[in-house]
This record gives C-alpha cells, structure tokens and sequence, in this order.
C-alpha cells in the first residue's frame, strides 16, 4: 500500500527492516532446530497418474492432494467396472440401440427399465390403444422386454409415425400411461395439451451430405434459440433457422452456433431448461430430419454446431417426462428432498446408480451421432458439483469451499466420464462447462485429474457490465477493476468471454442495449434525426463493452442471438402472465436490416470484430500483458496476440498527444477503431488510417517505448507495430506492477473536451 509523505515513507520503512530482522531470527532458530532432519524431496506432480497431476500446474491444489486422488480414484474403478460388466464406456453409451421403441430385423422392439411397475405395456394407434393386448416381460434387473413382428406383408407391425404410450401398472395397483423415456420423437396433442410419443422410422432416413468442419482455434460461439429466432410472432422452425438465421451466423464471422432447447420440454417458457423427453428433439420447430438438415448445412457453411445438454436436472413434469415413471419418487433421481431443487422445481438425477448412468452417457453418444453435434455446453453444473446445489451460498474463492463434505463426487465422476466418453468417441469434441463457483480443475484433462472440459464460461464478466450499467455514474466505472475481472481466470482453463448469453436478456432484465439506451431505441434509432446524448453514449459504450470483453476476457467469445446488434427490450416467453404473447419471443432482424436504422452499425461493428480476429487470432494467444488502467483519464491499454490495443472509457475528455507505453520499437499502425461512420461513430480518427506512429525509446507504463496517440472519448483503438520480432508465449497474463502509478501526464499532452453526453 503506497504511502504518501516523508514520515510516512520512513515510518514504512522502519517497519519493514523491524519485520526482516525478527523473520530472520525466527528462521535462524528454526533451521538450527531441525538442522538434523532432511527436507523431503520435491513431489513430481506433473508425472504424476493419480489424480494430482493438476498440481502442477495449481500449487494452491497440493493440501487437497488426497481429494484428488480419492475423487480420481472412483473415477477409475467406476470406468474399470464398466469395462468389466458391460465391455467398455463406449459400449455401455449404446444404450439406445438396445432401449426405446426400435425397428429390428423382423419386427419392432420395446425395452424399458421400471423396476418399480408390477407390468408394463405398449399401447397406441397400431393396436387401437388396447392397454393391455401387448405386455412386456421382466428380468431380474427390471428390465421390461417386447417384440412385435412385421406383418404378414412384410411391412412393420407399428408404421412409421404412429403415436404410442407406455400403460403401466404401479405398486398400487393403478394404471398410468406414461411416454417411453427413450422415445426419439414426441408430439403434442392438440386436444388433450399431453404429449405422444411418435414411432420414428421414416422409409428413407436422412443421409448427411457434409462432413463435420475441422474444430476452431478461435471459438466464436453464437448462442441461438430456434423458436425465437423468427421475425414473426410465433414459434419458428429448424427449415426457417436454416434458410434464415445460418447464413446471417456465417456473414457475421461466428465458428459455432449453439442451439439452446433442443432436448424435448413440454413447456416452452422454460427456455427448454425443463426437459421431459430426453432422447427426442422439440418437435415444437419441426422433425428429427429437419434438424439433421439443419446441423449439415451448418457443417456445409463451415460451422461447428453445439447443443445446450442439460444433465444437471429434470423436468418435474410427471405426465410427459421422466419423473415417477415407474411408480416412484427414485428410478433416475435420488429419493426424498435429496432428489428435488427448491429453486427450479425440478428433479435431481441419481449419478451414483448404474442405469443413470447408461441413460445419461448414452444421451450424450445419440446427439453426437445420430445428430452429427460437435459438442455441449453443460449447463447448470454448479447444481451438480455441490451437495446444496451453490442454494444461497456465496463462493469466495477459497479452495476448502471445493474440497470439503459439501461436494458431490458422483457427480463430479459423472462428468468425468460424460468428457472422457465425448473426447473418445469425437476427439474434436468441444464441451463447456456453466459454472458460477470457480471449481479449479475444470478444464484440466482426465488424465490429470480434472474434468476434462475443454472450455467454461467466464460467468463474472456479464455480471460485472450490467452491476456498473446499473449502479454507477460512467464517471464512477473503476478501469482496475473492470481489468480484473476481464483477466481473473484460471491459469491454463479457457474460457469463454461474453457480455451477455440468453441470462442477460430473460424476463426481469434486459439486454445491455436497452440499459444503456432504454426506451430512446423506440424513436431515437433513426438516422434522420441527430444521435441524442443517451443514444450517442449507448452506441458507443456497446461497442467499447464488447471489444473489451472480446479481446482481453477469454480464449473464446459468446453472443446471444441479436444482441450482435443491439436487440432492444428482454426476452419474454409466452405464458399465462403475458397472455401467451410471442411479442417478445422472436428476434427483429428488420431493425438490422433497415438502413434508415441505427442497428445496423452496431451489426457492422460486430463483423468487423471477428473480421479483425480472424486476421490477428488473439483467442489463441496466451501471452497478455496489461500495462495501463488508469482512473482519472479512464484509459485502459494492453497488448495481446501482437497487437496494442487503446481503450477511452471517459465520457467527454479526449486526448491528445496520450503516452501509450508498449513493448515494440517499430512504428505503429491503426488497424481498427469504434469510431468509424459504418460503426455509428463520429469519425475522430479519420485520416490516421495508414499514418504510422513512431515510437520513442523511453520506458513508460512498464514498457520499454511508447507511442503518442489522440484517443477520442468513448472510443477503442487496435494499433499493429509495422514489424518486430514476435514475442516468446508467456502462456500467462501479466498486469504492470501498479496499474496507476504512471506520472501525469498533463504536461505532455493537451486535453480536449467533447460533450458526447453522460450518464
């Protein structure tokens, strides 16, 4: 801490030759006592196989080494036991090839598991929905088996799309129909508002015609919900997403599109977060064909295509889903409250039981194969790792709140294996992991010890923008502590950046452009009419908010279907409270299109970034180095992937002749900046586009040279020196010693004033 005043400086520094000398003293005693004894040898952690190989990359790791290897442990005997009883993980993740309602060689087959039935039967349109003239068979596993012949014509004994159910005898002697759980197809009924299961065996199945695209070094992830990614009030469909949606993907830069709501729920305003059917798709947006259509001209366009899997919990829907299916309260979940989230109201799956498992792996292995998925993003796993679900509690960051009595390691073995399984099967699998805890470990190998996600999601970083969008004056925003959250992550596990996902947009909230230009986006986004002073601010802090994030938060980057441009409001499903309005529910792709609309600059500039990204690849950079944060001019400037880049947050000083410290001695060129006119911007820069900057070789800001810049508030720069000699990976982020320390600079540079207006 820097103390100010000549007393004050020798007062510190009396204190600190005090403390040398007892430190020193109590070493010297303490290494006479135990002068005898041998210091242990040095633990080779990274040659380590069992469990605590993450160590050596996390020292903070080695008191919670016996953790680790326990965790690691089960983990391996689970895996072995497998191998044993059931040939191997792959070979146990086949479990839809055995259960459901499947087309077999002369006939069609049922199995199911409900242990907890006194019988089960297969009733629907092909017996005229007898309940009782097919009854399945029982093994001693509760395992229930049918076989229904083909026809004496040879055509099968249930047709393609015949609606089927499961009629079941309970414990008590009551008889249910319930919805086969590995059914690959269910559809509502129109009239009873239940969904029914549908046979699906089309006569000529889809044939893929593109194989999947190489796996992305920049992972530019666009998150997408099919039903509302229509214009229209209504739901939208995977034809409309297709032939609509993956070419708008495609043109503005992103690699992966991730589709939310995918697995079947029987209610929509979920957001697809409460599944019933885990095995069919939502037949709301059309047929399993369809979205096979979907994902092979996402491959076509050269994009990777990953799933919202949602493992973490189920729906606690009893006519349609999972929940009490066979009678009682613990088949796939745990008994009790144990099996029930308070807040979701939903059921808690059991990870530690066998078929939960062959359930739960299997799911995975359907949508990487049948489907040609390239990856998941987990959600909800903090739910999943902790025994309280992370219900009410407040992580800090300290690592006994990762390795104590609270944590669940079924599930966290689970996980493991659901990875080691994916990296198999597809090693150019991409999984992502939604965490909101810090769990270290996630994104380290299996092999190490850790999870084995290849990504997680930088959770902090949305909440940071919309706590300062929210709380504070722009003339408050602290540049230091929107600079560690940015780089606050864990060493060596990538994450992925973003300002906002669909839980920034959700009723109740609303996205980032409506917080910083609110109801002004209703008549103030036309461009024949001067940018107010709330719409000039709120362009350009979108603009600045999404660099910043882009560039300096993560090893990939994430935005939610039409926030790219600024999408106006929240997002509302329909239900009861709003009338069941779709008003909110769709995305309004003419306020983009239009070219009398502002919206369209903030769509440029999102191209443009990934343009820009595409050109000098900083995702996959791991050298960083942040060399300025400064409060009072409200500067923040760093390097990364070779290139310099200059951020004003002020709101209404701009500056002259600005010392920019840097690494590189060679001149500078602008290769980009949030000021351009096809940006929405005032065009402060014109003319530096092609002018090199010379550098001066006087250490500034921590770095050996600097550049002298006119940076206009609100506004970013990216400047590339013209040549020098790439820097060695420092596989890290580095912030200069003190961000602020810097002398000021007022006599080196003149201050310019522009209202631009100001929160």
């Amino acid at each position: 801490r820097r103390v100010h005043g000549d007393h004050g400086q020798v007062c510190q520094l009396s204190l600190n030759v005090l403390i040398f000398h007892c430190l020193r003293s109590m070493a010297t005693a303490a290494a006479t006592t135990v002068s005898a004894v041998a210091a242990p040898p040095p633990v080779d952690w990274k040659s380590a196989t069992d469990g605590t190989a993450v160590i050596a990359g996390d020292e903070y790791l080695q008191p919670f080494a016996d953790q680790l290897r326990k965790r690691y442990a089960k983990y391996v005997k689970l895996k072995s036991d497998i191998s044993a009883h059931e040939g191997g993980l792959e070979k146990f993740s086949t479990g839809y090839e055995k259960f459901g309602v499947l087309k077999v060689p002369g006939g069609v087959s049922y199995r199911e598991w409900a242990p907890g039935a006194k019988a089960v039967y297969l009733t629907g349109d092909f017996n005229d929905w007898n309940r009782n003239s097919h009854a399945a068979t029982r093994n001693e596993f509760g395992v229930w088996s049918l076989f229904i012949p083909d026809k004496a014509d040879g055509s099968s004994g249930i047709p393609h799309g015949s609606k089927l159910k499961a009629s079941l005898l309970l414990e008590n002697d009551q008889t249910v129909d319930r919805i086969p759980v590995w059914m690959h197809y269910v559809v509502q009924n129109a009239d009873s508002k239940l969904f029914d299961g549908i046979f699906w065996n089309p006569p000529q199945p889809y044939q893929f015609q593109h194989p999947r695209p190489p796996k992305p070094s920049s992972l530019r992830v666009y998150e997408a919900h099919v039903g509302m990614a229509t214009i229209h009030p209504r739901v939208g469909s995977y034809v409309e997403f297709t032939r609509d949606v993956l070419p708008r993907i495609k043109d503005l830069g992103y690699t992966a599109v991730q589709l939310m709501a995918v697995m079947e729920h029987a209610y929509y305003g979920s957001f697809g977060y409460h599944v019933t059917n885990f095995f069919a798709i939502s037949s709301r947006f059309g047929t399993p064909d369809e979205l096979k259509a979907l994902i092979d001209r996402a491959h076509e366009l050269g994009l990777v295509v990953l799933m919202d899997c949602i493992h973490s919990h189920a729906s606690s829907n009893v006519l349609d889903g999972l929940n009490q299916f066979d009678g009682t309260d613990h088949q796939y979940f745990h008994g009790g409250a144990k099996g029930y989230h308070t807040q979701w109201d939903s059921r808690l799956f059991n990870y530690g039981h066998w078929e939960v498992l062959r359930f739960l792996l299997s799911n995975l292995r359907w949508y990487l194969d049948e489907y040609r998925f390239d990856g998941f993003r987990f959600d909800g796993i903090t739910s999943m790792l902790y025994k309280n679900h992370g219900i009410n509690y407040s992580f800090s960051g300290g690592y006994s709140e990762y390795f104590n009595e609270n944590t669940d390691v079924d599930s966290m073995v689970y996980l493991m294996l659901a990875n080691d399984l994916c990296h198999s099967l597809l090693p150019e699998a991409i999984t992502v992991a939604e965490d909101v805890s810090g769990m270290p470990t996630l994104c380290r190998p299996v092999s190490e010890g850790g999870f084995g996600f290849d990504y997680r999601l930088a959770m902090a970083v949305p909440d940071k923008w919309i706590q300062l969008l929210k709380e504070y004056r722009d003339d408050d925003w602290n540049m230091g502590n929107i600079v560690h959250t940015l780089i606050n992550r864990r060493w060596n596990e990538k994450c992925i950046a973003y300002v906002e996902s669909h839980d920034q947009s959700i009723v109740g909230d609303k996205t980032i452009a409506f917080w910083l230009m609110d109801k002004e986006m209703y008549d103030k986004m036309g461009l024949n009419i001067a940018p107010t002073p709330v719409i000039d601010r709120g362009v350009s802090l979108h603009k600045l908010i999404r660099l910043i994030t882009y560039a300096l938060g993560g090893e990939g980057y994430l935005n939610f279907i039409g926030n790219e441009f600024g999408h106006p409001e929240w997002v509302d499903f329909p239900r009861p409270g709003n009338n069941f309005d779709h008003n909110f529910c769709r995305r309004r792709w003419d306020l983009a299109d239009d070219p009398n609309l502002r919206y369209k600059y903030l769509q440029n500039f999102d191209r443009a970034m990934h343009s820009l990204e595409t050109k000098h690849p900083w995702l996959t950079s791991a050298d960083t180095f942040v060399s300025l944060a400064h409060e009072k001019d409200k500067i923040i400037v760093f390097e990364r992937a070779g290139l310099l880049f200059v951020f004003n947050f002020h709101p209404t000083k701009s500056f002259d002749h600005y010392r920019v410290g840097t690494r590189w001695g060679a001149w500078h060129q602008t290769l980009f900046d949030t000021d351009k006119p096809e940006f929405g911007g005032q065009n402060r820069l014109n003319g530096s586009y092609g002018i090199t900057f010379a550098t001066h070789k006087e250490p500034w800001c921590n770095r050996p040279y600097y550049v002298q810049l006119y940076i206009p508030c609100r506004t970013a720069i990216v400047l590339k020196p013209t040549s020098y000699d790439e820097p060695a990976q420092s596989e890290s982020i580095q912030v200069a010693a003190a961000l602020d320390n810097q002398p000021e600079q007022a006599s080196d540079m003149d201050v310019t004033t522009t209202a631009t207006g100001s929160a």
